[in-house]
């Protein structure tokens, strides 16, 4: 069984964090995958503080085990959703959009563990200095919002600037994924797309056809002008945001044409104007599983591979 500092430091089984995802990573995926060893996470960034409140009730119905939340920094109603998840015993929280330094302190007095998602060495180191547990180093190949590294460049220059453990996410979708995180020296990898097609993830039924559709080549990078780039797959609206922006369309037209989508996509199914969100990785994806059978099988795979590329070493 493969070990490490992210193991013992969310007191899990197995490296494994799903990606909170937005309108996606709901109360019945996280205690899925945490029941399966990993580390389940409630996305929060589409919730009210009241919703968010009841996703951790229902979880802690679900699952005597850990479990996370993930906190979209950049959220209108970010203080309510800090208090919610200090006050509501959640033992983990990853962030994104931001640097949760303000909330570090408070975190961390309720025994809160936190795991800031970072794009750049830059912002790890600026983050481990402010007392981050671990950080998740995101390539560009993820889905949702993006930064401009792959997870191959990435993930080896932030385990050589900091001393805390590091999780790899971004086009990690199989053992294979997992092997290689681990040869690039993080300690644990955090999936997204891959959980999309987990049958107990609530999201809609044709938002899992298309992920399990996709090819290697049928995700789009759209949002580049308005500072805030979301890979999804391409369709209607992938392609009018991509002719707007090529023709120089304001940053307020850009937000106003994708304001909803995701909801569109993740809640009604709309495949056409719904945003779709997924990683490069969906081209791997091609069968619906339980969460169990996703994580025990992943790995199982990396741990078959680490093996077999130890006896190449002679």
């Amino acid at each position: 069984m493969i070990k490490s500092r992210i193991c013992e430091l969310l007191n899990i089984k197995y490296p494994i964090l799903q990606g909170g995802m937005a309108w996606v990573s709901t109360a019945e995926l996280a205690a899925a995958v945490s029941n399966a060893g990993g580390l389940g996470i409630i996305g929060s960034a589409a919730m009210t503080p009241e919703i968010l409140r009841n996703e951790i009730k229902k979880a802690k119905e679900l699952t005597s085990k850990p479990f996370g939340v993930n906190l979209m920094l950049m959220s209108q109603q970010i203080k309510e959703l800090v208090e919610v998840v200090k006050n509501d015993g959640v033992p983990v929280v990853t962030t994104g959009a931001g640097n949760p330094g303000i909330y570090m302190e408070a975190f961390h007095k309720k025994g809160i563990k936190v795991i800031p998602v970072i794009p750049s060495v830059a912002f790890a180191k600026r983050l481990e200095r402010g007392g981050a547990d671990a950080l998740i180093a995101e390539g560009t190949e993820s889905g949702g919002h993006v930064g401009e590294l792959t997870t191959m460049a990435l993930v080896p220059q932030v385990v050589d600037a900091v001393k805390v453990p590091v999780i790899a996410a971004g086009g990690i979708g199989d053992g294979r994924g997992v092997a290689a995180s681990f040869a690039l020296g993080a300690e644990g990898v955090q999936i997204g797309t891959r959980f999309i097609v987990a049958n107990e993830c609530t999201v809609h039924e044709n938002y899992k056809e298309m992920v399990i559709k996709a090819g290697d080549r049928d995700t789009v990078i759209t949002g580049r002008k308005t500072g805030h780039p979301v890979r999804i797959i391409e369709n209607r609206l992938a392609k009018e945001f991509m002719r707007l922006e090529a023709g120089g369309a304001s940053v307020e037209e850009l937000e106003k044409l994708g304001a909803g989508k995701l909801r569109s996509a993740a809640v009604e199914g709309d495949m056409v104007f719904g945003s779709v969100m997924c990683g490069q990785i969906a081209g791997l994806v091609k069968k619906r599983q339980s969460s169990k059978e996703i994580v025990e099988e992943i790995m199982s795979e990396a741990e078959a591979i680490l093996k077999n590329l130890q006896n190449r070493v002679g």
